[in-house]
């Protein structure tokens, strides 16, 4: 074959092309599994450091994160839409089983959103609890620059927010990278009440004052705003579970806490005696 005619370039180019494409799908395929794991302790990680259980960035090998995580989880389970729960999600440590795909489901969430839809989306998202109490669930949407996502958790009470973790794809360093960089963020998150009632149930506002508000980072006015609607989105897909599972309003006794008669029937002029005689 002439090695300077064009049949030659043509067929050296194409046999160039294959070997290469072959040499990347083989590398491909071999990293996956890696790769795999990777995401998977990641995305525990995230979740362990949102529960309070293990700081992420504390040095763990992959092992000792899924290690950590088998020790520590109690239950996993899927929801619907209505708050059942539908499967149940395996916490073996030979075999954890993780709800990914959170975009899909993020658009399921939006789609059943909109008005006058009669077209429902199958939602099946993810529940996490943990033996320190806590129930950890994930939230998703969209950022300044690309997609924003976490876990926040909750304490018994499931409206206590116990901790959260944030990350994104590609926000400004300083600015809206904020949410996972600065730990002083997602401290405010700690000790504010979820209103699963209310629209939304937590949001992020400047001059945050209501119990479920939480402040802005200043200068990253649309990663916080989509933050915020990412978790106002995912929070009313799982008002139906909170809500049906949230531990019961304690009742007030007596007129120094309820403002109402003793059983004594005194008029609450002494309540430290009517305390007594109640017990």
């Amino acid at each position: 074959m002439n090695t300077n005619g064009n049949i030659y370039t043509i067929v050296y180019s194409a046999i160039i092309v294959i070997l290469v494409a072959a040499i990347l799908a083989f590398a491909s395929s071999a990293l996956k599994p890696m790769q795999d794991a990777n995401i998977k302790a990641e995305t525990i990680s995230q979740m362990l450091d949102a529960a309070g259980i293990q700081e992420k960035g504390t040095a763990a090998s992959n092992e000792e994160i899924l290690d950590k995580y088998a020790e520590t989880i109690t239950e996993a389970f899927a929801i619907d839409t209505t708050g059942t729960a539908v499967r149940t999600l395996s916490t073996d440590r030979a075999n954890i089983e993780l709800i990914d795909g959170l975009k899909a489901q993020n658009k399921n969430i939006k789609e059943n959103e909109i008005p006058g839809n009669t077209n429902k989306k199958n939602i099946e998202v993810p529940v996490y609890k943990f033996n320190n109490g806590t129930t950890v669930i994930p939230v998703y949407g969209g950022g300044l620059w690309g997609p924003v996502w976490g876990y926040i958790a909750f304490n018994a009470d499931l409206k206590t927010v116990a901790g959260a973790y944030f990350d994104h794809e590609s926000e400004t360093p300083g600015l809206g990278a904020k949410i996972k960089d600065d730990p002083a963020f997602r401290e405010l998150f700690k000790g504010k009440v979820a209103d699963f009632q209310a629209k939304p149930a937590l949001s992020i506002i400047k001059g945050a004052k209501a119990a479920n508000e939480v402040d802005a980072i200043t200068g990253a006015t649309m990663t916080s705003k989509g933050l915020s609607t990412a978790i106002g989105a995912w929070l009313k897909a799982y008002a139906p579970y909170f809500l049906a599972n949230a531990a019961p309003a304690k009742e007030a006794k007596g007129c120094c806490e309820g403002k109402q008669e003793h059983n004594c029937g005194g008029d609450c002029g002494n309540c430290d005696e009517h305390k007594k005689a109640e017990e």
